[in-house]
């Protein structure tokens, strides 16, 4: 892990994630009754409540809408849930207005074209693995892990471990 993304993650006090191909593996599931599903990994879970309880806040910006996504973030407890949204600079800057904060002060976790006006302009933004290369070519960092496999997690604790704050989460388990 570099200084230079422990450095802009010490800033962070918004943590943003897309959904489909980063809290997903990027599969869509469509059933025969019009209904859809996707799968969610625990650990990413785990590592949003662990930054949300270090007094980091999140959100979801997804462009598609779904029932899944919205049960997701409550069972979570995102308090920022915007979904159906293509546009999601602006949707940020909405949000950067309501909450005080400025893009330096953002995290963002994407995986394809429409995050990359968001990954450019935050001050940490980071790809998954699996993401589309042009889009890792423009981030600040990209993880090891895949989009649905462990990659939020690993975004989580980077924020974690470089606000001090990932052993004392850890810990807690203890």
């Amino acid at each position: 892990m570099s200084n230079e993304l422990l450095t802009r993650a010490k800033a962070v006090r918004l943590a943003v994630f897309d959904v489909d191909g980063v809290l997903t593996d990027g599969r869509l599931y469509f059933l025969p009754d019009g209904g859809e599903f996707k799968t969610f990994n625990t650990l990413d879970g785990q590592g949003i409540k662990m930054l949300m309880q270090s007094g980091v806040t999140t959100a979801i910006i997804s462009g598609r809408k779904s029932a899944v996504v919205e049960r997701r973030a409550q069972n979570l407890g995102i308090p920022h849930l915007f979904q159906g949204r293509e546009d999601k600079l602006v949707v940020l800057d909405g949000l950067l207005a309501e909450l005080g904060l400025g893009h330096d002060q953002v995290a963002y976790l994407g995986d394809d074209l429409p995050d990359l006006p968001v990954i450019r302009r935050v001050g940490l933004g980071m790809a998954v693995a699996n993401a589309d290369a042009f889009v890792r070519q423009h981030a600040h960092g990209v993880t090891q892990a895949r989009g649905g496999e462990g990659a939020a997690r690993e975004f989580c604790e980077l924020i974690l471990r470089a606000q001090g704050n990932l052993e004392a989460a850890q810990a807690a388990y203890l």
